[in-house]
């Protein structure tokens, strides 16, 4: 089995695994279980006004730079709604890393979405399909270095993938509070970075469900639910 951690999607190749903790691909899994029918990720924010012009019913989620967009329904929050029924809904969801790394990852023969809440699911799929080449996409903004705890929910992956699991991961999550997940501990901004996302967004294997991006008939993605 070859695992590759890279922190360009451009860069991978077989199974590209695009990683993001904070927040979208723990957004992501709670969508699908609170019964989404369908769930779009797309790149560019106009693309999904386009879609609402569509069809007023579709669900805007997203943000950039962590706040929500104009006209959107729900901001890229966990705890927003992890307690909302969509079933029967179609949600459009765009993000500042998350969704960008599904659109980038060009290379990849197959892709799907990947986060500490459903791990150990993702290293089951692995398993079980008999992957051999695995990227574990770890996200960046331009010009800086990936996100703490999407390197460490790669290397949690790997660890798992490799039968060496790590025996600190709940000590690498606590300190995670006065890095990269700071944020959610700053009484100023709790309207954008809630306090609770960071506790959905590190409680580990929650879901036995992993998420593959595909392709309709129009060449449009998409997100599909894949029980393992």
């Amino acid at each position: 089995m070859n695992i590759k951690i890279v922190n360009n999607a451009k860069f991978a190749t077989g199974l590209a695994v695009v990683i993001d903790v904070f927040r979208a691909f723990t957004v992501e899994p709670y969508l699908i279980n609170n019964g989404a029918k369908k769930l779009i990720p797309v790149g560019d924010v106009q693309i999904a006004y386009d879609y609402k012009k569509k069809d007023n019913n579709f669900i805007l989620v997203g943000e950039r730079n962590g706040i929500i967009l104009p006209g959107f329904d729900y901001g890229n929050s966990p705890s927003q709604i992890e307690n909302i029924n969509f079933s029967g809904k179609t949600i459009i969801h765009t993000t500042s890393c998350g969704t960008q790394g599904i659109i980038n990852s060009v290379n990849a023969r197959k892709i799907i979405t990947g986060s500490l809440v459903n791990a150990q699911a993702i290293v089951r799929y692995i398993i079980k399909d008999k992957i051999d080449e695995i990227s574990l996409v770890v996200l960046c903004r331009p010009g800086e270095l990936p996100f703490d705890e999407d390197i460490l929910c790669a290397k949690y992956i790997k660890s798992l993938l490799e039968d060496t699991p790590l025996n600190n991961l709940k000590e690498e999550i606590e300190k995670l509070k006065t890095s990269s997940g700071s944020k959610f501990f700053n009484k100023l901004n709790q309207k954008d970075f809630p306090e609770r996302d960071f506790y959905l967004c590190t409680e580990i294997n929650k879901f036995d469900f992993i998420l593959e991006v595909k392709k309709d008939e129009k060449g449009n993605l998409y997100v599909e639910k894949i029980d393992v």
